[in-house]
């Protein structure tokens, strides 16, 4: 699994407040909730993205209550993969959930400046800075994710489990 994009940098501590604000919880179509993806910190950042854009963001982020709309704006906005100092835990198995893949790679935040062009290889643990010409390494995903990455989240992936069992 391969992604490819350009970046959007924010820093630490963003709340899921601030990533699908709380007004807009009334609705949970992915198509509306694009539209409102990072409204808490940038007005239009949906239509600012392309698809395939990767978030880069410092620590904690998606810290807040555990709500999975959180992911589903980002995904939905076009957003490709989100690349962090940290995670809070409730966001990054949201994130696998909804088919969003999140790597925590530390020192990602200072050595990456907004707009770089950036290819990230889930399964060997490689993001390439295509911008700078510099790779850094983390830990690629267990295979569990990475299947419920590859089959398309969490829902998916337990049917596909359940038809599996069912024929045994």
């Amino acid at each position: 699994m391969k992604m490819n994009g350009k970046t959007w940098k924010y820093g630490d501590d963003i709340d899921t407040d601030v990533i699908y604000p709380g007004k807009y919880l009334v609705s949970f179509d992915p198509e509306e909730a694009a539209q409102h993806a990072m409204e808490g910190l940038e007005s239009g950042f949906s239509k600012k993205i392309s698809p395939g854009d990767i978030l880069v963001v410092g620590s904690n982020f998606g810290n807040g209550s555990a709500r999975e709309q959180a992911a589903v704006a980002l995904r939905s906005a076009g957003i490709s993969a989100v690349v962090a100092e940290s995670f809070s835990r409730s966001f990054y198995r949201n994130a696998i959930n909804v088919c969003l893949p999140v790597v925590e790679l530390k020192g990602i935040h200072n050595s990456t400046d907004e707009g770089d062009e950036v290819e990230i290889d889930l399964e060997h643990g490689l993001l390439r800075n295509l911008t700078k010409k510099t790779e850094s390494r983390f830990s690629p995903p267990p295979p569990f994710i990475m299947e419920i990455l590859k089959i398309g989240g969490a829902v998916a992936y337990y049917k596909q489990k359940a038809q599996q069992e069912a024929c045994v």
